[in-house]
């Protein structure tokens, strides 16, 4: 083969590489898949985040109790609210309350890759889900070897429902529409959609709403048959091809730089 040749395909074996380093493919184990009569929603769950909440969510979903359920409140430039077995806000599964997981301990461990550095604290993505953090220089000087960490909402993120206890989360959860900073910290934040997100802004509004759209079968995609389970891809945030488009974006937008603003593409293969 002649040197030009050679150097070609070289070139393109190594562009292919660095293509496919920028996908990856969500854990079927962590895919939650939630078919309302609007369309598909895909989400990625977190359990690094919050890992008592989303064993419920994967409880709840193996039970069949969202199959059918409402979206009983859904307000514009907010959120979608559901996962009520009663269909209105405040009821309960037949399990227990779970305890706040407002914030996690995240490790040297944590798959976690970081955006930005807003003074004394970090924000990144833990897989497709924005989180702010203490720095890594509090690992050293804290007991257990870990700094604080929390999940933002952003667009799409999914969060558990609670009354005024913080320890009241149960079944419900709600779908972030748009992004609501007041809710960081406050919420328990347990993944983030990765499709469908059009979806979740296409349902009808209202408190209550009037004839409400409904979720009709919701699924794991590890439950599901391999020829059933959608075949996503979602931009790797660790991928050189995002961490370029969140620097341009940070260095143009400067001091008014989000993490909201980066949206994590994905692909149907």
């Amino acid at each position: 083969m002649r040197l030009a040749a050679l150097a070609a395909v070289l070139s393109l074996a190594s562009a292919t590489a660095a293509a496919a380093a920028d996908w990856r493919t969500p854990d079927p184990e962590n895919t939650w898949i939630i078919d309302t009569d609007k369309g598909r929603i895909v989400v990625e769950l977190r359990p690094e985040l919050a890992p008592n909440a989303v064993e419920r969510i994967k409880l709840l979903t193996r039970e069949r109790l969202y199959d059918g359920l409402l979206f009983h409140r859904v307000i514009d430039w907010f959120m979608a609210q559901t996962g009520d077995p009663g269909n209105v806000d405040g009821g309960k599964s037949s399990h227990p309350d779970l305890k706040a997981e407002f914030t996690f301990r995240r490790g040297p461990e944590t798959p976690f890759t970081p955006v930005a550095a807003p003074a004394g604290s970090v924000v990144g993505f833990v897989g497709i889900v924005p989180v702010q953090s203490q720095p890594d220089s509090h690992f050293p000087r804290s007991g257990d070897g870990k700094a604080s960490a929390w999940g933002l909402y952003c667009p799409g993120v999914v969060g558990m429902g609670r009354g005024d206890d913080p320890d009241s989360a149960n079944a419900e959860f709600f779908l972030m529409r748009q992004a609501y900073p007041s809710l960081d910290k406050r919420y328990t934040v347990v993944g983030r959609v990765v499709a469908g997100l059009d979806v979740v802004r296409s349902l009808k509004t209202g408190e209550p709403v009037v004839d409400a759209n409904r979720m009709v079968r919701v699924r794991l995609a590890s439950d599901l048959p391999e020829a059933e389970r959608p075949r996503i891809e979602v931009a790797d945030t660790a991928g050189p091809a995002f961490q370029a488009r969140a620097a341009a974006l940070r260095k143009r937008k400067g001091a008014d730089f989000s993490i909201c603003d980066l949206d994590i593409p994905a692909r149907t293969r």
